[in-house]
């Protein structure tokens, strides 16, 4: 396995990357693409190892703002993370020299990748995701705040309430009230017993309800039919974060079948968002308490996409 720094062009700069690459030729390549949140290029932390190992070339790179990149996450919408994911492929084939190169994303990551497939088909050969949502930001949102109000042992109605206010708030910046505005009136709410959920990270600054408001418009129900390449989506049954029967059903009735036999959907018990035990082991990497279908599963997929 081989490491080097490179860099991936987006509209902001330059963003650091690293380009991971096995010891002989690469089968096939993949770009990671990180959750929500500030996150950089050493992140994936195991994975590209594993990746390398298997014959796979990998390129990871900072989010804007992060790891000494230019410019700002929290500015950015879902279609500029698509461009960034897009603009590694085209970094990770001419550098890597693979022909076969797809996407892998966690999280809101999943999204930016699943809408990368679809603006640039020709360019994505397959796609994986790591408990991606298939539904919108305000759903999977909102079966979040309900878990973790309930799971606190708030009351119905305060749960009602919390919720209530989250739709208020969804609404309002859905319908391009600026963010400061809305969090102006949320700060009033901090005396609720639901606030210290609903109104914490990552809707507690104005500039990070500004990114949740750009992240709205995006539906995946809605681009999934235009996907042209195999799909691989891993879910954890214990996902808090995430609605995990209900992007089942969204899957099943939205992605096409014309790669049947090699797209997949594997949900893995025991685990969460990020395929670990929740709460995770502190005195274990957590690439070592990833479900042990994971990986398995992942080769597989990859067997057949990019054989």
């Amino acid at each position: 396995m081989v490491e080097v720094n490179t860099a991936v062009e987006s509209a902001t700069g330059p963003l650091n990357a690293i380009l991971c690459t096995p010891d002989g030729p690469a089968r096939g390549g993949l770009v990671l693409s990180d959750g929500s949140g500030p996150a950089d290029r050493f992140a994936w932390q195991g994975l590209p190892e594993w990746l390398a190992r298997h014959g796979i070339a990998t390129l990871r790179h900072d989010k804007p703002g992060c790891g000494g990149s230019p410019g700002d996450w929290r500015r950015q919408t879902l279609a500029d993370r698509a461009a960034e994911g897009l603009a590694a492929l085209t970094a990770l084939r001419k550098q890597a020299g693979v022909e076969r190169a797809g996407l892998i994303g966690y999280s809101q990551g999943g999204w930016a990748s699943l809408l990368a497939a679809v603006t640039g088909p020709e360019q994505v050969d397959f796609l994986i995701t790591i408990g991606g949502p298939f539904v919108g930001a305000e759903e999977q949102e909102r079966a979040l705040l309900a878990r973790v109000m309930r799971r606190r042992g708030l009351s119905g109605e305060s749960v009602e309430a919390g919720l209530a206010w989250a739709d208020e708030r969804a609404a309002r910046l859905r319908a391009g009230e600026d963010p400061a505005e809305v969090h102006a009136d949320q700060h009033e709410l901090a005396g609720k017993d639901w606030a210290a959920v609903v109104c914490d990270r990552p809707y507690d600054t104005a500039e990070e309800l500004g990114f949740f408001a750009r992240m709205l418009a995006f539906d995946p129900a809605a681009v999934l039919p235009f996907v042209q390449c195999p799909l691989m989506a891993f879910f954890g049954a214990d996902d808090e974060h995430v609605p995990v029967e209900r992007s089942l059903v969204v899957l099943g009735e939205r992605l096409p079948g014309r790669h049947r036999g090699t797209n997949g959907v594997a949900v893995l018990p025991g685990v969460g968002h990020m395929l670990y035990p929740v709460p995770p082991r502190d005195d274990r990497p957590r690439f070592e308490q990833l479900s042990p279908g994971f990986l398995p599963t992942l080769q597989a997929f990859l067997d057949r996409a990019a054989p």
